[in-house]
């Protein structure tokens, strides 16, 4: 097993459950935050840089009001992805081959983590409701089907393969083909802020 203070892409156990449980910090004295899982974490910084995020809600809280699909579940990207973003506030689809799952922090964003819940509602019924959609789909054969994008959403691909159709742009306010470019900075982010920690440990 990797060191916590080695784990630059953020996907040790220890790291995934915090995600998944909105714990924030990595110490009881809230010096060292938790490092996050690169490509989840490139996306939320998109997501704040193109002012998705509410910078006038409290910390923590920024995505509510925000509805958000995700489509892909994998242990590595998609539902990271989507705790995260529940946990910021937002409602969240995931969306993969098995059904539809719902991720919110309850009416009024009242809970401290997110909870999950199975739905019964199609692709059809979700994505136009949706503000952003994220989607990271492995296969070239997968498209999303423009004509269900909501007016002026924000589209997300991180797949290696493109899951919009070649219109999206006709609805999308912002189109964003790829994330790799922020995986990267985000994975070296990770590699310093390890760095700092460790002699921040070795000093005391």
């Amino acid at each position: 097993c990797v060191s916590e203070l080695k784990d630059v892409e953020g996907l040790c156990h220890k790291f995934v459950q915090n995600v998944y449980h909105n714990i924030r910090f990595m110490d009881q004295e809230e010096t060292m935050k938790c490092i996050i899982p690169c490509t989840p974490l490139a996306i939320v910084k998109i997501l704040e840089f193109i002012g998705v995020y509410n910078p006038v809600i409290p910390y923590g809280n920024r995505l509510y009001g925000r509805t958000i699909a995700v489509v892909n579940r994998s242990e590595i990207v998609g539902r990271p992805l989507a705790a995260m973003l529940s946990n910021d506030g937002a409602k969240v689809y995931s969306i993969d081959v098995n059904g539809i799952q719902l991720f919110t922090r309850g009416t009024g964003i009242k809970l401290k983590a997110h909870k999950v819940e199975d739905i019964d509602a199609t692709v059809e019924q979700v994505i136009p409701q949706c503000d952003v959609v994220i989607t990271g789909v492995p296969t070239p054969n997968y498209k999303l089907s423009t004509s269900l994008l909501k007016e002026g959403v924000v589209a997300i691909n991180f797949s290696s393969f493109a899951n919009f159709e070649e219109d999206v742009k006709s609805k999308a306010s912002i189109f964003v083909p790829s994330v790799g470019k922020v995986t990267v900075a985000m994975l070296e982010r990770n590699l310093l802020r390890l760095h700092d920690y460790q002699n921040n440990l070795t000093e005391k």
